[in-house]
């Protein structure tokens, strides 16, 4: 994985530190209220070329508005950005991404009807030499820009809808490459990447910067902090808390600034011994297709009550594919599936879910929630409460479960009629899990759990999987985070393309040897 981008000798002071060049943006004392209410107050931040600077805080610390200030596509109703030492106002993103401004957001933008090399070069198109789409250098250019990140088996012909989360997630890093930015804002761009696909994009930001390209990394995971930036600023309630050289500060510093308290993070203790064997997953393989290779060939593991199973490997595996099964939203080709030892195939979600079974999707805005409705009808979705007649939901008895994991899990909400999306993705979590933990499942599939999540929410997350599972459900995590699966699980199986590989103790692991068997890099 790349480092942070030495300094040319030539550029060093005196002192011996690095001569900060002018800065490309500056933003002064932004202020900026949302129906009365300050999210940002008196926020100062500036950039300079080649600057990597960590833009960090808990999920509603303002990071998001900073970002929508500074790429048009909010107003400040205080303060002031410049550029190159002159004021500015972008009335819209256009105008910011005019000015040398390109944003990779965590809420993927793509248009799903588009191919991938139409999606990365939505908006600049190449013309020809007679004004029309320079269709073949455009889709020549697609596929350079995504060898950069290591994608060179994508088709650039494929329609975006057909990818995964992870591959949308590097065609929306690739659609930033190719517009030759002076800042590129990137939000939460790791959150559905492999570690291989990692270490590729952190050899594209250190290129970048090496460039003079400035960039503003907004990431929870402080291993990326600490290998790509060089400056830091931590917001806190709206206000810059914390900021300085991301060499001067431990790790738990900066954990500390962010959450405003120390916060414990690191492997799960043994807990009770696990029961019975309830999910058992033999030799399962997706149907066969000339179109596309099959995602999941030969996979097979178990998972016991009370215990928290990890799935690792790198996107692509079938990991997610495998969940996809056992959940009943992809077909089953061949192999079986036993839940406490009574053979099932689910056909479909609805069935899976009388069967016992509950999924917590990577995919939360898209899979996991009905954004524009409220929390207590989100938390209601997989029937959190059984109805009182045949077509008669208990509402009351549902605001009331509601009301007592909000409570318990100091959930943070204005009202549970509140839309879900008002909540921080941390929140959403612990809603959506709350779901399942009321409607009692006997397996849970939790895939990539704190996706987008800050740390103190993060512990959270995880302080919930091991509740679950200490209340004998067994609990089957999917994670491309390598700390978390070790952090979590009791057990951990090895996916490497399709199959099954590798199967050791949570307690023996190491991130090293997972990655051996996840990449076939054995010693």
């Amino acid at each position: 994985m790349s480092t942070a981008v030495r300094p040319d000798p030539a550029d060093v002071a005196e002192t011996g530190r690095p001569r900060r060049p002018e800065p490309f943006v500056t933003a002064t004392q932004l202020v900026k209220r949302f129906f009365g209410v300050t999210v940002l107050d008196g926020i100062s931040l500036s950039l300079a070329p080649g600057e990597i600077r960590a833009l960090l805080g808990e999920n509603g610390a303002g990071k998001s508005t900073v970002i929508n200030l500074l790429s048009g596509v909010h107003q400040a109703d205080e303060g002031e950005i410049a550029i190159d030492g002159q004021a500015v106002h972008f009335d819209a993103p256009l105008n910011a991404n005019r000015a040398g401004i390109s944003v990779i957001r965590q809420e993927l933008s793509l248009f799903p009807e588009l191919s991938v090399a139409e999606a990365i070069f939505a908006g600049h198109q190449p013309v020809g030499p007679f004004g029309t789409v320079d269709w073949k250098g455009m889709r020549r250019d697609a596929r350079a820009a995504l060898a950069q990140l290591g994608m060179t088996s994508l088709d650039v012909n494929r329609p975006v809808s057909s990818l995964s989360i992870a591959q949308q997630q590097m065609v929306e890093i690739a659609r930033a490459l190719t517009r030759r930015s002076r800042l590129v804002i990137m939000d939460e761009p790791t959150a559905s990447l492999s570690p291989e696909e990692v270490g590729h994009l952190g050899d594209i930001v250190a290129r970048l910067a090496r460039e003079g390209v400035a960039i503003l990394y907004v990431s929870h995971r402080l291993d990326e902090i600490r290998n790509f930036c060089h400056t830091y600023t931590v917001l806190r309630d709206g206000r810059m808390v914390a900021e300085g050289e991301v060499s001067s500060v431990s790790n738990a510093g900066l954990i500390r600034a962010m959450a405003g308290r120390d916060v414990e993070i690191g492997r799960k203790t043994q807990g009770a011994e696990p029961g019975q064997v309830v999910l058992d997953v033999s030799h399962l393989a997706a149907p066969y297709s000339r179109r596309s290779p099959a995602r999941v060939r030969d996979v097979s593991f178990h998972v016991r009550a009370g215990e928290i199973v990890g799935l690792a490997g790198i996107v692509g595996s079938g990991r997610t594919e495998t969940a996809n099964m056992i959940f009943g939203i992809d077909p089953i080709g061949s192999g079986e599936i036993r839940l406490q030892g009574r053979s099932i195939a689910p056909s479909s979600v609805s069935e899976a879910i009388a069967e016992g079974i509950g999924l917590v999707p990577e995919d939360r805005k898209g899979l996991a929630i009905l954004p524009e409705r409220s929390v207590a009808e989100n938390f209601a979705l997989a029937g959190a409460v059984r109805p009182k007649g045949l077509f008669l939901n208990d509402r009351a008895s549902e605001r009331t479960a509601l009301q007592a994991f909000v409570e318990r899990l100091g959930i943070r909400l204005s009202s549970v009629d509140a839309p879900i999306t008002t909540l921080s993705g941390g929140n959403q979590q612990k809603v959506i899990l709350s779901r399942w933990i009321a409607r009692e499942p006997k397996i849970l599939i939790v895939d990539e759990p704190t996706r987008g999540i800050d740390i103190g929410a993060k512990e959270d997350v995880h302080s919930l999987i091991r509740d679950i599972a200490a209340r004998g459900v067994a609990v089957l995590v999917i994670s491309s985070d390598l700390p978390e699966v070790l952090s979590l699980a009791d057990r951990i199986v090895v996916f490497r393309e399709g199959r099954s590989v590798f199967e050791i103790a949570g307690s023996e692991a190491t991130a090293e040897t997972l990655m051996a068997h996840m990449t076939r890099h054995h010693g």
